[in-house]
């Protein structure tokens, strides 16, 4: 059950020149990853500069151009060593295996790196670099787990950089406000603040009635001798938003938070907003949002802070979310590894309404949900590589909280007795050339593999009314942010939407996702006489990007309740005004503000609601 490069296709296989090392192998395998840690954390450095100047559009560039970093060194070092090793392609009809030189070259290769990362930052990261750039050099035919890292070989249990990850402050010697002072001051960004002592203040005093809040009663019990501050060294940078990521110790109590500082329109810096609670911070680190740009020495050792806020975020998660998304997928395949092995229930067909272009399987006990492909699409003009494109489209965009980030892995191997039968005929009808079967396994020649929710449209049959009406605010708040965000969702069924554990409205399915500025928003023209609007064909002209938005209405609200909670919030979106005016705004390059907390979490609306004289005296010496 062993997939070498957890999602790349292997196709060739080495053989031996003489005189090569195994420690030449090793060595252009470090270099070639030491190349893209260094053009990550530049891009990082980069991100900071761009957000000082408030460049928004060059941050989204480069967060779309670092995607391709990894792939990129991969290919350069496995054609590197290919040239080098002098490989060819194997005969597909006759596949040989490795002959016992070629075999001791890769495993004592191996046994080199690992030697090579005595005191490495980011060996986690290096393993699965040594392991892309393994499968591309090894045909899966004469692929062996002692080739590669199936497990990691070196520790990163207290790994930490050059300089500590992170740092502490003391407000109970420093005084509150001068500790967050001097913490905003070290992150050191060049533009300057509009009233730092004023967002201080105000920051100050909603974290004090925060901490009053979750502390014990009885004023001597509410510092204990153990209080501190840890902030993360960097800040997080993703779009409009530079975020500094730390946790109160006190009492024992890990209390986790965030501070978003943003631009105003005069270039100042201010506070916007505190985040904290655990579902602060899991919506901030979500799945459905552009992964950050943060710089790391030692990127373990900040996954293993942000695990110590997010306990109950996989470490996959986590890396992805720090731009890591190769070491997330390889995180991801072996926890799921590790949990078919300590679990006995099938893969079956996911709930809900079939799609047209995926077969969409889950295995109860994991909440992830598995989508293939369909070899036969139903749809004109689709096909797999339109499809793949589609879903390279919202890897690369800003997915503003409402697109599920997927992870697409290739050669993945699973054990056929833990499949059901009813899945099994749906797999071996719908996609059979994606599937190899053998006696014991099938193998998925590619599948996507994303976070499951409940689907809007299940969710919606069994709402109460106030849960509906919820639940259909935030679908519409969720295309209204995605047509800011130049997507438009195409199928805007319920069907195609989940609703998370926080009960957030997410979009998860892009066969049919165009940007916004390529649609034409349109009023249906009044019907020449009673034939044409009785006619089963349309009496007007209809182009390939054509909408109506007033027939949303007609296959999205028959249901009375819905209808009502709709109209009640979202009744713009059946008018081409609506829709016209946003496509207006992408095309001339606009930016919206959507950021990935609620306004009961900006300091101006805590200030509103918290007067000066509301509030007792601080727990700190201010």
């Amino acid at each position: 059950m062993s997939n070498p490069d957890f999602g790349e296709t292997t196709v060739i296989t080495p053989v031996h020149k003489p005189g090569l090392t195994a420690i030449q192998v090793a060595q252009a395998m470090l270099d070639g990853f030491n190349r893209h840690y260094a053009l990550f954390r530049y891009s990082a450095q980069r991100a900071k500069s761009l957000y000082e100047s408030g460049d928004w559009q060059g941050i989204q560039q480069l967060s779309r151009e670092r995607i391709e970093y990894y792939a990129t060194r991969v290919r350069e070092c496995a054609a590197m060593l290919s040239h080098t090793l002098r490989l060819h392609q194997p005969d597909p009809a006759s596949p040989a295996h490795l002959d016992d030189v070629q075999q001791q070259l890769w495993l004592q290769a191996k046994a080199e790196f690992v030697r090579l990362l005595s005191g490495h930052r980011q060996p986690e990261c290096a393993e699965t670099f040594f392991n892309s750039v393994s499968c591309r050099v090894l045909h899966r035919h004469y692929f062996r787990n002692e080739f590669i890292f199936v497990r990691p070989a070196v520790a990163t249990d207290y790994l930490d950089g050059a300089l500590p990850s992170y740092r502490v402050y003391y407000p109970t010697e420093e005084g509150l406000e001068a500790s967050l002072t001097q913490m905003l001051a070290d992150f050191g960004l060049a533009a300057p603040f509009a009233d730092l002592p004023r967002d201080v203040r105000t920051l100050a005093r909603m974290a004090l009635r925060q901490l009053c809040r979750r502390l014990p009663r009885g004023y001597g019990s509410r510092i204990g001798s153990d209080c501190q501050i840890q902030v993360l060294n960097s800040l997080f940078f993703r779009n409009k938003g530079a975020y500094v990521v730390g946790r109160l110790i006190n009492q024992g109590e890990v209390l986790p938070f965030s501070i978003a500082i943003l631009h105003r329109p005069s270039g100042h810096l201010h506070i916007d907003a505190l985040l904290h609670t655990t579902d602060d911070l899991s919506t901030l680190f979500s799945f459905t949002r552009a992964y950050f740009l943060v710089d790391m020495e030692a990127p373990s050792a900040y996954v293993d802070f942000l695990s110590s806020l997010l306990p109950r975020k996989p470490k996959a998660e986590l890396y992805t979310a720090i731009g890591l998304q190769k070491q997330g997928k390889t995180l991801f395949y072996r926890d799921f590894l590790h949990h078919l092995s300590h679990s006995h229930d099938h893969f079956d067909l996911a709930p809900g309404i079939a799609g047209m272009v995926m077969t969409v399987f889950t295995l109860p006990s994991y909440p992830y949900v598995f989508k293939l492909i369909r070899d036969r699409i139903q749809k004109q003009g689709m096909d797999h590589a339109t499809v793949r494109s589609k879903y390279q489209l919202v890897k690369k965009h800003d997915r503003v909280g409402r697109m599920a980030d997927t992870w697409d892995y290739a050669q993945v191997a699973l054990p056929k007795a833990r499949f059901s039968q009813a899945l099994l005929e749906e797999l071996r009808r719908e996609v059979p050339s994606l599937l190899e079967e053998s006696e014991d396994t099938i193998l998925l020649r590619h599948v996507y593999i994303e976070r499951r929710m409940t689907p809007l449209n299940l969710y919606l049959n069994k709402a109460s009314d106030p849960a509906l009406n919820a639940a259909v605010e935030q679908y519409g708040k969720a295309i209204r942010e995605l047509a800011a965000a130049d997507i438009f969702p195409g199928d805007m069924l319920f069907k195609n939407f989940g609703v998370t554990r926080l009960g957030r409205v997410v979009f998860y399915d892009y066969d049919e996702i165009q940007h916004m500025r390529e649609m034409n928003f349109r009023v249906i023209p009044t019907a020449p006489n009673e034939e044409a609007e009785m006619a089963s064909e349309p009496w007007y002209p209809i182009g390939p990007n054509d909408v109506f938005p007033e027939e949303f209405g007609y296959f999205l609200l028959t249901d009375p309740r819905i209808r009502k909670a709709f109209m009640a919030h979202h009744a713009e979106l059946l008018e081409p005004e609506w829709w016209t005016q946003c496509r207006m705004r992408v095309t001339q390059g606009r930016i919206e503000n959507i950021f990935p907390y609620n306004k009961d979490r900006q300091l101006h609306e805590f200030a509103k609601r918290a007067p000066v004289s509301s509030l007792q005296p601080g727990v700190f010496h201010d």
